[in-house]
């Protein structure tokens, strides 16, 4: 294995890690902490996954350019490819309406519980799906 695929298969499984710790362990958990109300839930919510978001970017571009540089064959790449799809579909399509909703929530308006939760959450399921099947295939 060449040193583009070696940074590839590190990018794609800290990658994983972090939405597996974060999306799929904080965000949940959080909310059963003591004292924490829904406000407080989402203001911490949003820091965190903006910071996850960045890290996610970051990632993703080192991802894009170690996988073009290591010729992994079609596979890997498409795998790859689909998690940097999702990852920007999540940002441009559902992190806005999701930043509306939280926007209104911690203004004090009652709005209904959000659909766009449930889209991001399906897409983060793609997300760790893709990065997993590119990661053992970046290995073969």
């Amino acid at each position: 294995m060449g040193w583009w695929l070696s940074v590839a298969v590190a990018v794609t499984f800290v990658w994983l890690g972090m939405v597996l710790a974060i999306s799929f362990m904080e965000a949940p958990l959080k909310f059963r902490a003591p004292g924490i109300t829904v406000p407080l839930g989402l203001g911490i919510g949003r820091l965190v996954f903006h910071a996850l978001n960045g890290c996610e970017l970051v990632l993703a571009a080192v991802l894009a350019v170690s996988t073009v540089a290591g010729g992994p064959g079609a596979p890997a790449s498409a795998a790859t490819a689909v998690a940097i799809a999702v990852l920007l579909a999540q940002l441009a399509l559902v992190r806005p309406r999701l930043t509306r909703r939280s926007d209104a929530v911690l203004a004090g308006a009652d709005v209904p519980r959000s659909r766009a939760h449930l889209a991001y959450l399906a897409l983060e399921l793609v997300k760790v799906l893709a990065l997993v099947a590119g990661g053992v295939l970046l290995l073969a």
